[in-house]
């Protein structure tokens, strides 16, 4: 009886299974429809700014849609999703959080512009997901909290490592937004023409509708759906210039053999004596600019291979970066409390693992997006006589994302003579690969769509830390849920206003302000959680002082590097998070050894939660 039991229950959930990849491989096909009807409607006439608003407009009614359909006044569902979501959502939902606009939009312009030494970022975002699956992710749903902040209250005892949690989760999770937001109106400002106040403004009502009416439910469902925008949208224009460029449409196979023709170009014009000359008159601007004070950016990139390594950046600082993005990624609140929405502990593993095959389809297109961008911008544009530059790159010098000056006078383009920032890569590609606006569209939707998706959980997160962590937990723990879900809200729309206002000072370009979010991360949480997990001895006063330590000495170096010259050891903005994360887990290890222990109970709790079987603690919010 108990055998048939287990089969009856096994069919069940392998109809359940088949019945998810159904639903998946109709939205697909629902998904390529739309793009055809919008693509035979520009060849029918519809003008481009049609084809951008049909697009954004499907973008932000599928939240809006989602968002009424999600609706919910239960607390679990809200925070938490009722904790129903299948491994293999979950997994496409951490993957659309993940894509963020740095991800999407960022990564492929990062590599176009560094070349070997932005692998950094791919290694590093990609590591993490390591550590979450051996270190965290399955036993922060064992112990069965609500919010990362939530749980150092529970493991660590009171209000004050609740408190510090919610100050790192806010930090952490608004720098992060801030660089969202600007994707938002990056995207809105190119495709519709909208100024970028406007674009962010517009984005940012689709989000709130979807986020204040289903909460955690609603946007784990719009982020499934979002993902399979991201997938489809990254892979058409790659495919296509790697058709154009070698025969073959399957780029992640095929564009080592352009990384060799860019090699071969690039050295020809380190040789060329007027891409000599450029260089050296751009260094002397620079120099001089810096002298004076006025100097904006850093100094020209040297002439150096495309494929060289080190030649941007050094093995100390590419080290350092790739350390912070791994210790970060695992360290993030809005990345983490996506394994607090799954049934069990089982499916958090089972989530860990989707979430990185979902990832790599992604990630494997980016190498070869910068690759496939950057042939095309040396064969077909360097070279060419400035004014018979292509229409594109008067488009995007609109948006401020490209521009050029013929520095030495002669009337053409030399490579050292162009800018192309890194957040035009990907946007630009379809145009850029001669492809229809309609491709564009959708490449164009898919930034916003990942903007939107992971500006949704980083807005979730904040509110839900400050209603749940702060104003129930600590300010008035009798609060009705009504109440609560009031907070929560009003936390979301004052939380999004604070966003758009700090992106439209434009700090730096989305890649960077992420990776300072992942550093603040990676030294405010990630050595509590893990001395949470695996540290039964661990204990409040330690937890509070490494956190606080960590937190202080990354925010410290993240500023006075940025923006004051300060340098210890060499080491960029980027990688701060290398002097916080050693020195957070050491005070949390030394004072928790000179000071008392945990009680017996919490520490043989803690210890049992190592194990992979058993039930989660904590109820329900209801």
């Amino acid at each position: 009886m108990r055998d048939a039991a287990k089969g009856a229950g096994r069919r069940l959930e392998g109809n359940a299974g088949a019945q998810r990849w159904r639903i998946l491989g109709r939205t697909m096909g629902a998904l390529a429809a739309v793009v055809t009807v919008l693509a035979l409607a520009e060849r029918l006439g519809a003008s481009e700014r049609a084809v951008g608003w049909a697009f954004i407009g499907i973008t932000i009614g599928a939240f809006v849609v989602v968002g009424i359909a999600s609706r919910t006044t239960r607390i679990a569902e809200y925070y938490v999703a009722g904790r129903k979501i299948p491994a293999l959502f979950n997994g496409m939902a951490t993957a659309a959080d993940w894509m963020s606009a740095a991800s999407y939009i960022g990564l492929a312009g990062t590599l176009f512009a560094l070349g070997y030494d932005g692998v950094a970022y791919i290694m590093g975002w990609t590591g993490g997901y390591v550590l979450l699956a051996v270190f965290l992710g399955p036993y922060l749903r064992k112990f069965g909290q609500y919010t990362i902040p939530d749980f150092l209250g529970a493991r660590y005892g009171g209000n004050l490592p609740r408190l510090v949690g919610v100050v790192a989760a806010v930090a952490t999770s608004f720098t992060y937004l801030v660089a969202q937001i600007t994707g938002v109106g990056i995207v809105m400002s190119r495709l519709l023409g909208l100024s970028f106040s406007v674009g962010v403004g517009l984005g940012l009502a689709a989000i709130l509708v979807c986020s204040m009416l289903g909460g955690m439910k609603a946007v784990t469902w719009a982020q499934v759906g979002q993902y399979l925008v991201l997938l489809l949208a990254y892979l058409v224009p790659v495919s296509v210039m790697s058709y154009r460029a070698t025969g073959v449409p399957v780029a992640g196979l095929m564009y080592g053999q352009v990384l060799q023709k860019i090699d071969a170009r690039e050295r020809q014009l380190i040789a060329d004596p007027a891409e000599r000359a450029v260089h050296e008159a751009l260094l002397a601007e620079h120099a001089a600019a810096t002298a004076a004070g006025t100097a904006e950016g850093p100094a020209p990139a040297p002439l150096a291979p495309y494929l060289q390594p080190f030649a941007r950046t050094d093995v100390t600082n590419f080290l350092a970066l790739t350390l912070c993005l791994m210790v970060g990624t695992a360290g993030l609140p809005h990345i983490l409390m996506r394994y607090y929405t799954v049934p069990s502990v089982r499916e958090a593993r089972s989530s860990v693992g989707w979430s990185l095959l979902f990832i790599s389809l992604l990630y494997v297109g980016a190498p070869a997006y910068a690759a496939f961008a950057r042939w095309e911008v040396l064969d077909q544009v360097v070279g060419l006589p400035i004014a018979d530059l292509p229409a594109w790159m008067t488009r995007w010098a609109q948006v401020g994302l490209v521009s050029w000056r013929d520095v030495n006078g002669d009337g053409l383009l030399q490579l050292g003579e162009l800018r192309i920032g890194a957040d035009a890569v990907v946007l630009a590609s379809p145009e850029i690969a001669g492809l229809p606006f309609a491709i564009s569209g959708l490449v164009a939707a898919a930034g916003l769509a990942a903007a939107l998706s992971t500006s949704d959980g980083l807005l979730l997160t904040i509110s839900n830390v400050l209603s749940h962590d702060l104003y129930y937990k600590v300010l008035n723990p009798g609060a009705s849920i009504r109440r609560r879900l009031s907070i929560s809200r009003a936390f979301l729309v004052l939380t999004a206003a604070l966003a758009a206002w700090a992106a439209t000072f434009r700090l730096s370009i989305i890649v960077e302000v992420v990776a300072w979010a992942f550093s603040l991360a990676a030294a405010s949480f990630f050595p509590a959680l893990v001395m949470g997990v695996w540290d039964k001895r661990a204990n409040k006063a330690g937890a509070v002082v490494g956190m606080l330590v960590g937190f202080a000495v990354t925010l410290y170096y993240l500023v006075a590097s940025r923006y004051f010259g300060v340098a210890w050891w060499g080491i960029r903005t980027v990688g701060s998070g290398i002097f916080g994360i050693p020195l957070g887990f050491l005070a949390i290890l030394l004072v928790s050894r000179l000071t008392s222990p945990p009680s017996r109970e919490l520490q043989e709790f803690v210890e049992s939660v190592r194990y992979p079987r058993g039930a989660a603690r904590g109820g329900s919010l209801d």
